[in-house]
């Protein structure tokens, strides 16, 4: 709960201003695939189609989206699965609205632990010792590998983690800070192209889950008390999510716009897969990991985490 409290702080940092209309919408999320749905509603026109006037917001560490949002910095986030819970757990009123994506046999693979250059690691126990980064602390990619650390017989405390945002990965790498970080497609072939080191582990197609990876969420008071805007901003991502997953030009040019990675490793690397239903049983999975990695501290209601 802390930890979320400290984050609004951050979120004053976005100097973004509440909105009083609220057919116009902020959506905030880090610059990964994971909100695409959302990016190719904005680019092609589809919020507007359903009269919204919408925003991508750039969020520098996932974690800080719960904060971001219950501080009306954004009315809509693309939390992980796991930050979500932890909110939620930590008594913050948040509610899903929508899916946004979900890891695949497909995309499993662009997910990796890439070890800087001068690090060897050639099974799982030689994480031990080092420093790795991730994106957000509770977030998808450190959950996962420390999930992945466990079932390979590695206990995850002896494992250094650290916060690292994606778009300063790779200065990161290069300056030795960290000697591995919790990453995914783009930034994996960016980092390799550039000579800074290896893939280390591919621990997401290893674990081969299908589980979601975001969604969108907002607050209930918000939610509730705005259901015309949900109603027409599900049906902007329900209409997104086809283009995402079927049509890689233009998802990979709205991807490219708001994550300000080169287009031609965009394109290179399949977006994670869009979902735009969200079931209160997919969350089941992710409750009982973040039970066994002590991360939550009450019984969830799975029910009451999905807006109807």
């Amino acid at each position: 709960m802390t930890r979320f409290l400290a984050a609004a702080g951050v979120a004053a940092v976005l100097s973004v201003s509440p909105v009083h209309a609220q057919n116009k919408i902020q959506i905030g999320c880090t610059a990964t695939s994971d909100c695409a749905s959302a990016m190719v509603a904005i680019d092609e026109g589809i919020f507007k189609k359903h009269g919204l006037d919408a925003e991508m917001v750039l969020i520098g560490i996932n974690s800080n989206i719960p904060a971001a949002i219950l501080s009306n910095s954004i009315h809509v986030g693309g939390p992980t699965s796991t930050v979500f819970l932890q909110a939620a757990d930590g008594g913050l009123d948040l509610v899903a609205v929508a899916g946004a994506s979900v890891m695949s046999p497909v995309t499993n693979g662009n997910v990796s632990a890439f070890v800087r250059n001068g690090v060897v690691i050639n099974e799982p126990k030689d994480f031990i010792g080092k420093k790795v980064g991730a994106p957000g602390l509770g977030a998808f990619l450190h959950v996962l590998f420390v999930k992945w650390l466990v079932e390979k017989g590695v206990d995850p405390k002896k494992v250094n983690f650290v916060e690292v945002t994606f778009p300063t990965m790779m200065d990161i790498v290069k300056s030795g800070s960290v000697d591995a970080v919790l990453t995914a497609e783009p930034f994996v072939t960016r980092m390799t192209n550039a000579g800074l080191g290896s893939v280390g582990a591919r621990y997401a197609v290893e674990l081969a889950r299908t589980e979601p990876i975001i969604f969108y969420a907002a607050s209930r008071e918000w939610a509730e008390k705005n259901p015309d805007t949900i109603k027409k901003f599900r049906a902007a991502i329900a209409e997104a999510a086809p283009v995402v997953n079927n049509d890689r030009d233009k998802a990979s040019t709205s991807i490219q716009k708001f994550t300000k990675q080169p287009i031609e490793l965009v394109k290179a690397t399949p977006p994670n897969r869009s979902e735009p239903i969200l079931k209160p049983e997919q969350l089941a999975w992710w409750i009982e990991i973040m039970a066994t990695q002590k991360m939550l501290q009450s019984k969830l209601d799975l029910n009451k985490l999905i807006l109807k």
